[in-house]
């Protein structure tokens, strides 16, 4: 069992930043993949950047919507997976859950709220 712990979220002016950070514990090893995705009010959930660690070499994929404007790492000493949002705009208004793939089963956090208003 892999749990995900989400942190950082909250409401931020168009234009601001926000860093959110999700730990994980449990059975971590073999967690090649982590990732954020996405459930905006009334829409499905959408995967917003993917990074994945072969040996020394992390692969990140990110949505085309957020390209330029986030930026995930992760930190394998510490279970912790980070995504770095800039520039952000009221579409980005939605719930943000950790993902996580260990072993052929994909795990989720609960959430955290990311609210961006004036």
């Amino acid at each position: 069992q892999v749990q995900l712990v989400e942190s950082g979220g909250g409401l931020v002016q168009p234009g601001g930043s926000l860093r959110l950070t999700c730990a994980a514990s449990g059975s971590v090893f073999s967690m090649n993949t982590m990732g954020w995705y996405r459930q905006a009010p009334g829409k499905g959930r959408e995967s917003v950047a993917i990074i994945t660690s072969e040996g020394r070499a992390n692969y990140v994929n990110y949505a085309g919507f957020v390209k330029g404007r986030f930026s995930i790492s992760r930190d394998n000493n510490k279970n912790t997976v980070y995504l770095q949002m800039d520039s952000l705009k009221a579409e980005d208004t939605a719930v943000y859950y950790c993902y996580a793939l260990s072993r052929g089963t994909d795990y989720w956090g609960e959430g955290t709220l990311v609210t961006v208003s004036s």
